[in-house]
C-alpha cells in the first residue's frame, strides 16, 4: 500500500539549524519538550533544583518518577548548575510550575542574553500578583523576546511522540515563527497566534474546569454534565479573557477550547484525578497530596475567583469550585448551587 502522503514517517521536517537549548525544570513536561527537541537534533541541556533528581536523570537516563518509559538520547545533557544550562543557549526555555516562575527567571536572569529568546510552557496565574507569566517576565525583564508555548498536550503522549499539535504566542510575530520553526515534527505541529494574554489565560483557567469536570466524574455524574461543565466553563472563561483584554477567538482554538477538552476528559490531567477524588469525598488538601505533583487548579482558582471580583466578571464555576477546595461547601452543595441558579439566556 502506497502512503497516501499523511502517514508519520520521521521526527524531523524543518531546515532549522541546530540550537542550544536550556530547559529549567525537569518535571514531567520538560522532560517531554526536551526530548522533543532531542530527536529533532537540538543540543538540550536540563536543570533543575532538585539535585537528587538530576542524579536520578543523569544515571538513568530517564524520568522514572515523573515520565517513566521516556528514554534520553544522547542530545540531552543533564546539568547541574543553571549558569551551565544556559551558557551559549539560543532558547530558555521555563518549565518551572507557574508559582514558582517569577523565582526561577530571577534566578536565570542574570544569565539571559538579548540574542536567547525566553520560552515559558507553565500554565497559571501567580497568587499574590495575580499576573500571568508573560507580565511577570516583561516586569523583571522587557527587553527580552518573550514567547509562550500551550495547548492540549499531555506530557506522557508527548514523550512517546504521539501526534500532537500546539501555539505559540508572542508580541513579535517573528519571534513565534522562530520558535515555531524549532519545536515543529512530523508528530509535534506547531501553530502561530499573536494574542499572548489570551493563550496564557486559557491555558491558566482550563484547569480550574477540569477540577470541576474531575469533582462530576467522582461524584458519579454522567457524560451530560461533563458537557455542561466543559461548555459553560469556556464561557466564563472567555468573559474574563475578553474583560482582561484578550481576543474572543483565541478561545475556540488550541489554547482555549483543545486544551479544555483534552484536560477535562484524560486521566493523565492532575486537576481532573484531583477532582475525581475529591468528587469521591475526599478532602481537597489529601486530595492534592495523593496526586504527588503539582496541580496548579488548586492555586489558578484562589487567583481567578480574586480576578474576577476586581474586574466585576461573573464565574459561577469557578465561584463554587473555590468554595469547595477551601472547604466551605461540599461538591453536592456546590451542585446544588450550580442548578439553582436563575434562569439565564446562554448569550447573557
Amino acid at each position: 500500500m502506497k502512503n497516501p502522503g499523511w502517514i508519520l514517517k520521521s521526527e524531523g521536517i524543518s531546515d532549522t539549524k541546530m540550537k542550544n537549548i536550556g530547559i529549567i525544570g525537569a518535571g514531567s513536561w520538560g522532560t517531554a519538550l526536551a526530548v522533543t527537541l532531542s530527536n529533532k537534533g537540538h543540543a538540550v541541556r536540563i536543570w533543575d533544583i532538585n539535585e537528587k533528581h538530576l542524579k536520578s536523570l543523569e544515571e538513568k537516563r530517564e524520568n522514572i518518577p515523573f515520565l517513566p518509559g521516556v528514554k534520553f538520547n544522547d542530545n540531552i545533557k543533564v546539568t547541574f548548575s543553571i549558569e551551565e544550562t544556559l551558557k551559549d543557549a539560543d532558547v530558555a526555555l521555563f518549565s518551572a510550575p507557574a508559582q514558582h516562575f517569577r523565582e526561577a527567571f530571577k534566578s536565570a536572569l542574570p544569565l539571559l542574553k538579548d540574542d536567547m529568546v525566553i520560552v515559558n510552557v507553565a500554565k497559571g496565574i501567580e497568587q499574590k500578583t495575580l499576573m500571568t507569566m508573560s507580565q511577570i517576565a516583561k516586569e523583571m525583564a522587557p527587553e527580552f523576546r518573550y514567547v509562550v508555548l500551550s495547548g492540549p498536550s499531555h506530557a506522557e503522549e508527548v514523550g512517546m511522540a504521539l501526534p500532537t499539535t500546539v501555539c505559540v504566542s508572542s508580541e513579535n510575530m517573528e519571534t513565534a515563527e522562530y520558535i515555531q520553526d524549532i519545536f515543529m515534527t512530523d508528530r509535534f505541529r506547531v501553530y502561530t497566534n499573536g494574542d499572548v494574554l489570551g493563550v496564557e489565560l486559557g491555558g491558566a483557567l482550563k484547569n480550574i474546569i477540569a477540577l470541576g469536570a474531575g469533582i462530576s466524574d467522582g461524584m458519579g455524574f454522567g457524560d451530560n454534565a461533563k458537557a455542561a461543565m466543559m461548555t459553560r466553563g469556556i464561557a466564563e472563561i472567555s468573559r474574563l479573557g475578553v474583560k482582561l483584554g484578550a481576543e474572543a477567538s483565541t478561545f475556540s482554538g488550541l489554547s482555549g477550547i483543545g486544551d479544555l477538552i483534552v484536560t477535562c476528559t484524560s486521566m493523565h490531567s492532575r486537576n481532573r484525578r484531583c477532582g475525581i477524588l475529591i468528587g469521591e469525598g475526599m478532602k481537597p488538601s489529601e486530595a492534592t497530596a495523593k496526586i504527588g505533583m503539582v496541580v496548579e487548579g488548586m492555586y489558578t482558582t484562589e487567583a481567578a475567583y480574586q480576578l474576577a471580583r476586581k474586574v466585576n466578571i461573573e464565574m459561577p464555576i469557578t465561584e463554587c469550585i473555590y468554595a469547595v477546595i477551601n472547604e466551605e461547601i461540599n461538591a453536592k452543595d456546590a451542585v446544588i448551587a450550580l442548578m439553582a441558579r436563575d434562569k439565564k439566556s446562554e448569550s447573557y
